[in-house]
């Protein structure tokens, strides 16, 4: 099949951000697909008109210049949206697909995936990554009525105009068909490890020996977004109560976003930052993965309603489990549900930061439970989310589409 895939934040391993696209993009490819990826490039200085094309492990990327980043107020990340559906949805008509492949989020992705799909009449798959928009009217984000309105009609919208549904989680799948969609045309396939990606092991002790700071103390690493759902403040108040049970244990955060530089103050006002707390910053995949490899043990943290957390399918999670580490959770949402159950992580109070950590410290020596807790990481990295696995199940959806239309 030749094979239209809209994603807004497509990265490669070089870039920063996450690589789901890329990982099954790339394997699509290895499956005999032709595949043209319609994408933004959030690193412009300007907001050019012209699209550019590159070659990125055989997918064929089609690039519009759309600045965007976290740190940006919700009004002017609308604007990039809607500026970014109008450009991909004639993009994806000159492509020729047989196919299109639209994953959100942004939803406004679904305006360009509809249009291609109705004006050269193919099929289109609709992925949910994040139950959009209850997540941003849960949180505030979306205040305004006729915007609720708005969003409802087009989360529907996509869906009634999709031939097969994509979710990430089991509860996403339920919410889907709550909305009327057909039970039997949504497919659940999750995040995925990339085992490849965390093979190098050697690349810890590399970290180790390069950081005097850290040297062979116990370390916990944080990667992904400063943001309002992501517990900043917690990650800080949670480094302080570390600090008193075990000083010598060390928290890398890796990522940026709105809450950066607020939490970095917190971080000193609390006396933490370059203590026993390191923010890193912002760095690629591959990057980041050396990172993980260094960690005893990772952190995954929401906090605000449950509808944020509940079908939280993280990209930390997935890699905590390809570099074989233990996760540590302070919501009881399906990921964290299932590597406490595998015996692959904990759930700590999300109230009580001094029981997290004694949890987390009393974790951290039990030789025993660690070198269970990196086995059972690994099994269900290899077992249960080995990307290829997932890949293979999304060329079934994407075959079974097309067949359904011809």
């Amino acid at each position: 099949m030749r094979i239209v895939y809209l994603h807004q934040y497509f990265v490669t391993p070089e870039m920063m951000g996450g690589s789901r696209s890329f990982e099954m993009a790339r394997r699509l490819v290895a499956a005999g697909h032709e595949v043209h990826m319609v994408t933004s490039d959030q690193a412009t200085e300007s907001a050019r008109r012209g699209w550019r094309q590159s070659v990125e492990a055989g997918i064929h990327v089609h690039w519009t210049a759309i600045p965007y980043d976290n740190s940006m107020g919700y009004g002017k990340r609308i604007l990039a949206f809607f500026e970014f559906a109008w450009r991909a949805a004639r993009k994806a008509t000159t492509l020729h697909g047989d196919i299109v492949f639209a994953t959100s989020t942004p939803l406004t992705i679904a305006i360009p995936a509809v249009y291609a799909s109705r004006r050269c009449r193919i099929p289109m798959v609709f992925e949910v990554r994040d139950l959009w928009p209850a997540v941003p009217i849960a949180i505030g984000a979306i205040k305004n009525p006729f915007a609720i309105l708005a969003a409802r009609w087009l989360e529907r919208f996509a869906y009634r105009n999709a031939t097969r549904v994509v979710a990430l989680a089991p509860g996403m799948r339920d919410e889907i068909v709550a909305t009327g969609y057909p039970a039997d045309k949504v497919s659940v396939i999750p995040n995925g490890c990339d085992l490849d990606v965390f093979s190098e092991r050697n690349l810890a002790s590399q970290i180790r020996e390069r950081h005097m700071w850290l040297g062979d103390r116990r370390l916990i690493v944080f990667t992904g977004t400063f943001g309002l759902v992501n517990g900043m403040d917690y990650l800080v108040n949670l480094a302080a109560a570390l600090d008193r049970l075990d000083p010598e244990t060390r928290i890398a955060a890796i990522g940026t976003g709105r809450e950066f530089q607020r939490t970095r103050t917190f971080a000193r006002e609390k006396g933490v930052l370059d203590r026993n707390l390191f923010l890193l910053g912002q760095m690629p995949k591959i990057k980041a993965a050396a990172w993980v490899l260094a960690a005893d043990m990772t952190l995954a943290l929401f906090t605000g309603p449950e509808i944020v957390w509940r079908d939280a399918v993280q990209n930390k999670f997935f890699d905590s489990l390809a570099a074989g580490k233990p996760v540590v959770n302070n919501f009881p949402g399906w990921q964290s549900l299932l590597a406490k159950e595998a015996g692959a992580g904990l759930i700590v109070s999300a109230t009580d930061i001094d029981a997290a950590a004694a949890d987390i410290v009393r974790a951290l020596r039990d030789s025993r439970w660690m070198e269970g807790a990196r086995t059972a990481a690994l099994s269900l990295a290899r077992n249960q989310f080995d990307r290829d696995l997932l890949a293979a199940d999304l060329i079934c959806v994407l075959e079974d589409a097309r067949a359904d239309a011809i």
